[in-house]
């Protein structure tokens, strides 16, 4: 077995681990500085919307020897606003200038055949009306609000309505930041950007529920033992998820990672950068939001609860007890045992030294009396 393998039976046992919930206040901070630093990005800087939210016309030409930072230049000033200009894989470009009309969009067309020196018959010119994009907008904040409530209302019945509300702590979290992120690099937000945002809800959601399946598990009967505290088994969760939490997050972003930095990087298909970095942000986000912001937040909503309260005054009194004795202290709870503590009130004592055998009612029938011949 791997030594990654080896590590996660560990920590799936407990022989190993990582206190995460001792150190939630340092998570908290961090995600607050990153949120923060997200939204100021995106105040200041703002989104670069594409032109299908914006409208505008967009101008296909065919394969020209005129590099991207000239064809932009003489889009500029035959248009006199900013342009996007992207290299396609045939060699042509495609030029983008939002907020113009069809009789300006003639003029632009006839200046670009002129300075990248092709046919004006055969540049292709579309234009795109801001309806549209505003259409896809009202659908995708549609679709996300109803996404919210329907999340919220499944892990509410299945667990509890304390991790719905962390959940979509967590799922604000994540998209804070992605959305945050784009402000800050610059890149160009289309339709292919919501669908990424939309996408990475569904994985920012799996692992979180992984950890708080098993924290149901591992919580079920807490108040009827006193060796452990919520945040102890929570803990536990956590680390006896965390390789399979890693492994999932690798795989699902090694892809991804190619179509950012390979395809959207080196092979200049910029195309590509408007989904996959939703995409990559968004995972990376979501595997760190399950770990250090969704269970945490769930353990300090629950141990406000009474029994809870009063669950850790019992465990830390009975491990006062222990130390004054010199007694060893439980370090994590046993896998696939039930807790000493937890057995029934009326169980037949266990009998302690030596087991006696009773004579058999059947030894020596059959056999012949009297002294051996």
């Amino acid at each position: 077995m791997s030594r990654l393998g080896t590590l996660g039976a560990r920590l799936h046992r407990g022989e190993v681990g990582y206190d995460f919930i001792a150190k939630r206040k340092i998570w908290y901070s961090v995600s607050i500085l990153i949120t923060i630093t997200a939204f100021v990005g995106l105040v200041v800087r703002g989104l670069n919307m594409s032109i299908d939210f914006q409208g505008g016309a967009v101008f296909t030409t065919p394969k020209t020897s005129v590099s991207v930072s000239s064809a932009e230049h003489a889009a500029e000033q035959a248009s006199g606003k900013d342009a996007v200009v992207q290299q396609l894989g045939t060699g042509g470009l495609r030029i983008q200038v939002s907020g113009v009309d069809t009789g300006k969009s003639d003029q632009i067309k006839e200046k670009l055949a002129t300075d990248l020196k092709v046919d004006s018959d055969a540049i292709n010119a579309d234009l795109v009306g801001p309806s549209w994009g505003e259409t896809i907008a009202n659908k995708a904040w549609t679709g996300l609000g109803v996404f919210m409530v329907l999340v919220v209302i499944y892990l509410a019945i299945a667990f509890e309505w304390r991790m719905a509300l962390a959940a979509l702590v967590a799922l604000i979290h994540d998209i804070t930041i992605t959305v945050g992120v784009y402000a800050l690099v610059g890149f160009e937000v289309s339709p292919g950007t919501v669908i990424g945002l939309l996408t990475i809800l569904g994985y920012s959601l799996y692992d979180t529920v992984v950890v708080f399946d098993s924290l149901k598990e591992g919580s079920k009967d807490i108040v009827k033992q006193n060796r452990w505290t919520y945040s102890e088994i929570a803990n536990r969760s956590i680390n006896s998820t965390l390789v399979r939490s890693i492994n999932t997050t690798v795989v699902a972003l090694l892809p991804v990672a190619g179509l950012l930095f390979i395809g959207g990087g080196l092979l200049g298909a910029g195309m590509l950068n408007d989904i996959s970095l939703s995409l990559f942000v968004g995972l990376a986000a979501g595997a760190y939001s399950s770990i250090f912001i969704a269970t945490p937040l769930v353990t300090d909503l629950k141990e406000r609860e009474q029994q809870m309260k009063m669950l850790k005054k019992r465990v830390l009194a009975r491990r006062a007890a222990a130390a004054a004795k010199g007694e060893p202290l439980p370090a994590a709870v046993p896998e696939d045992d039930e807790p000493e503590d937890m057995e029934p009130e009326d169980a037949t004592p266990a009998v302690v030294g030596q087991r006696v055998q009773p004579a058999s009612r059947n030894r020596g029938r059959g056999r012949p009396s009297g002294k051996r011949r």
